[in-house]
């Protein structure tokens, strides 16, 4: 490829990649939401964490595996438990994490 398709390419990624982030912030910044609107964006981090974690706490080995030796689903639970009722990233994450390596220690995973 010449140095000008490639130049082309980059720029016409860089449009398609950020027009449409920018778009909103262009169009609502002299605008205020109205708090429905805002009560329900901010659930769209949850559902977008939801819907990459999902495949990877349900999904082993290229089918669905929801037995008692997924023991990243089962370490899900208390996680998520810990996350909902402290909103405390660091306990959830120590929490998964022990959860993981206790059941690998008594698994012998």
């Amino acid at each position: 490829m010449d140095q000008q398709t490639i130049f082309l390419t980059i720029l016409g990624m860089l449009l398609v990649t950020y027009v449409p982030r920018l778009m909103p912030l262009w169009v609502l910044t002299s605008r205020s939401l109205p708090n429905v609107v805002i009560a329900w964006l901010r659930y769209v981090p949850v559902a977008v964490l939801a819907a990459m974690l999902w495949p990877v706490l349900v999904i082993q080995n290229d089918h669905v595996d929801l037995s008692l030796n997924n023991i990243f689903l089962w370490a899900a639970i208390p996680t998520l438990l810990i996350a909902w009722k402290t909103r405390s990233l660091f306990g959830s994450v120590i929490v998964g994490m022990g959860v993981v390596a206790i059941s690998r220690l008594v698994m012998g995973v």
